[in-house]
């Protein structure tokens, strides 16, 4: 078996609130393989949010070990784990964060461009990318000639840019009807899937989370496999 593009061994997390302290990770373990789409699901403020970001080297846990492409980031200084961020990690959000004045080439170029490659390799890939994800007729269109699917599309076309390894995504069709949700999810999981990217997505739909490779709940800090 390949060795796991994401390993947490360990992980918590407790935050300090007005109530007191709240804790949401209480040593959470996990692997997620190349080419594997793991769900994560838990009710709102379980943690879900906080160990994606830890997972993605947004945030540091309090404790435990974080490796990505088989790199230990718990120790690294920050300039270093955002180097590991930028190459190797891809997000995508509830709200798809598009840059609304640039069309949907435009906002997959982007990244690509920070990443240091050429304008024209990137408007390439960011077609392609388009393409596969049903969006060929608007590649030249802004966000706000898209419906919510299309942009919530062009935002997954967006965090596979870069080709990461890791891709992260935190209720990525929460705010879609369910035809278009189903379409969506679909879309990325067989982009996932076909790039070999090893994807963790946290969502609240639980016909979603049937379709997924493996899934896990978060309860009490843990994380606990489940079976449909």
């Amino acid at each position: 078996m390949s060795s796991p593009v994401l390993s947490l061994r360990g992980v918590e997390r407790t935050y300090v609130t007005e109530a007191g302290k709240l804790t949401v990770l209480r040593g959470a373990d996990l692997d997620v393989y190349p080419g594997e789409v793991v769900g994560l699901i838990g009710p709102s403020g379980s943690g879900k949010s906080s160990l994606l970001h830890a997972a993605g080297l947004l945030e540091r846990p309090d404790a435990g070990i974080v490796a990505v492409d088989g790199k230990d980031c718990s120790k690294l200084s920050e300039r270093q784990r955002t180097k590991v961020r930028l190459s190797t990690v891809g997000f995508v959000y509830q709200f798809h964060h598009l840059l609304p004045e640039f069309t949907a080439a435009e906002n997959v170029v982007l990244p690509q461009m920070i990443a240091g490659r050429r304008r024209p390799d990137a408007r390439e890939r960011a077609v392609s990318l388009l393409g596969q994800l049903g969006l060929s007729a608007r590649v030249d269109h802004q966000p706000g000639q898209m419906s919510g699917g299309e942009q919530q599309r062009v935002a997954i076309a967006r965090a596979l840019a870069n080709s990461p390894k890791l891709l992260l995504a935190d209720e990525p069709t929460g705010n879609l009807d369910p035809a278009t949700s189903a379409a969506t999810f679909q879309a990325l999981y067989d982009l996932a899937r076909g790039q070999g990217v090893a994807a963790l997505i946290a969502t609240h739909n639980m016909e979603l989370a049937r379709y997924m490779d493996r899934v896990f709940a978060l309860r009490d800090g843990h994380l606990e496999p489940q079976t449909f």
